[in-house]
Parts: C-alpha cells; structure tokens; sequence
C-alpha cells in the first residue's frame, strides 16, 4: 500500500516528445494520482513543454543538454520520498509504476530497476545494434562488478530519497544510467527489479540515441567506473600486460646471456627494464588507490547516515 504523507515525483526528461508527452503525462496521473509529474525540459524546439503543462505537468528547464544533464538538476532541485524516473517517449507503460514505488516506500529498496530485456524489449525493439549493446554492456558490468543485473540501460527506474541525494551525477548524456547502476552496486544500495513491458516509439517519434557514438561513451564510462571503484583489479591488469611485454623482450635476452656470456642486444634490455619499472608501478598505483577508495566508503557511509528526509 501507498503511505500517506509520502511524496511521489514522477521524473520525465525531456526533448521534443511532442508526439508523446501528452499520454505520457496523463497515463502516469492515472497510474499515481497523489504524484507530482515534473517535466524537465532540455531545449525541445517542438512546444514539448506546452503540451506537457497543459496536460498537468509541471514543467522545469535544464538549458545545458544531455540527459545526464537533466537528471543532475533533477535531483538537486526536487525533494520527495520516492522518485520515479521515465522517459518522456511511451515506451514504458505505466502499469508497474506503482508497483516499484511500493518498493521504494516501504523501505524495501533504494532502487528499482525496471526490467525490459527480461519482457517485451528484443521483439519490440528494431535496432539491432541497441540490442547487441544493451546485451555487452549487461555481461560486461556484471563480470566486472559481480552481480547480476538484467537490465542495466533502462530508463525506467525509481530511487529513495537516500540514493538520489547521495549520487554524484558526473555522465552528462545517456550514459548516465550505466553510471547510476555502477554506483549502486559499489556503494551497496539495496536494488530490486520488476519485470516491465516494452513497447517501441510510436511513428513518427523519434530517437535521441546514437548508436555508435553513445554507445562509446557508454563502454568509456565502464571502463573509467571500473578504474576507480576498482583500482587494484585495474591496474593489476594492466600491470600484469606491461609484465608479460617485459618478459617477452627480456627473456632471451637472458637466455642468450647464461648461454654465452654475452649481451649483445642492450637496447632491448632496456627496454624490458622500462617495462618492468612500469608493471611496478602501475601494481603500486592500484594499492594505493585502494585505500583511497576505501577511505571514502567510509566517508560516504557516514553521509548516507545523516542523509534523511525532514520529516523522518
């Protein structure tokens, strides 16, 4: 059941849905009458933000583009017990959203995942690429972080107000929803998923995403998260690569020295020198990355401590 006093903000990032913000905002008033519906809208050249305050939104502007962008002003601006996040392209019905804010609400989750590829999303979908991606970067996270995680990319999510106050947002684009899922999974927030349908845009609406380029980015910010929630297993690997370079070029060097008592190739030998200081210190940067990062666990528990609503 819903808790009385309990604020509910419906977040809807937005830019030029105006083919779809309209039933948007209507389904999710339907679905969560006691809810605010915030629009925030990101430079839409279509009247998206017209149609979203005549439909009963209440509409934001972030000026600076990107969706990570919006999600930052987002959470610094809105204070609720419950955030529930969808995009603004009725592509997620709003049926579950009640569901996942029970979830939130009663304490049972920090956040909820809504689970498309586990439902409706491969068939729904017509973008072969989006569902390779969507399956890398799936594997990808949960072989480097542990976990088990069906959907990493969706946009249809909903936190308490702990995890949102508490989140550095630093991605700027839809990369964003990588980063929100790495750090819940770093920092131990307690994730839930609810299995939702999928249905693709609507004709004429269009997609924001570009496949290759935000795809990219999206790989980039695995791999700049996993180096700095991770450092040792990081910079072991690479460490462990500038090694395996030094042993190639050094051992027969040496080999050729016991064999003859010669060393005819100094060039070579000091390049598996170089190597091998490199491994050193690339193994030594990751042990004392990891008390850093360990140190600011610590502190960022103390935070999460003294992060609570007002009228807790």
């Amino acid at each position: 059941m819903m808790k009385k006093n309990k604020k509910i903000a419906v977040l809807i990032p937005c830019y030029n849905e105006a083919k779809t913000i309209k039933k948007v905002v209507e389904d999710y008033k339907k679905a969560l009458p006691e809810a605010d519906i915030y629009v925030y809208d990101n430079n839409s050249s279509d009247h998206t933000d017209e149609i979203a305050r005549k439909a009963g939104a209440i509409v934001k502007y972030e000026y600076r583009q990107g969706k990570g962008n919006v999600i930052r002003s987002m959470f610094k601006d809105i204070d609720a017990d419950c955030y529930l996040m969808i995009d603004g392209d009725d592509t997620y019905p709003a049926e579950n959203a009640k569901e996942m804010c029970d979830l939130i609400l009663d304490k049972k989750a920090d956040m909820v995942i809504g689970d498309r590829l586990s439902s409706t999303y491969f068939t729904e979908n017509k973008r072969p690429f989006h569902n390779f991606g969507n399956r890398l970067v799936r594997g990808l996270i949960n072989f480097l972080f542990e976990s088990d995680v069906r959907d990493i990319m969706t946009g249809y999510r909903a936190f308490s107000y702990e995890f949102v106050k508490t989140f550095p947002v630093l991605s700027k684009g839809f990369e964003i929803e990588t980063e929100m899922t790495i750090h819940a999974l770093d920092k131990n927030f307690l994730l839930k998923e609810v299995k939702v349908g999928y249905r693709d845009r609507p004709a004429g609406s269009v997609s924001k995403l570009n496949t290759y380029r935000d795809g990219f980015r999206v790989l980039k910010t695995i791999g700049r998260l996993f180096k700095e929630y991770k450092p040792t297993i990081f910079f072991s690997l690479l460490s462990l690569l500038f090694l395996i370079i030094s042993f190639a070029f050094g051992i027969p060097v040496f080999a050729e020295y016991f064999k003859t008592g010669l060393v005819p190739r100094y060039p070579t030998l000091i390049f598996s020198g170089f190597m091998l200081m490199i491994a050193i210190i690339l193994f030594a940067c990751g042990l004392i990355l990891e008390v850093v990062v360990k140190k600011h666990r610590q502190l960022f528990e103390l935070m999460l401590i003294n992060t609570k609503r007002g009228d807790e």
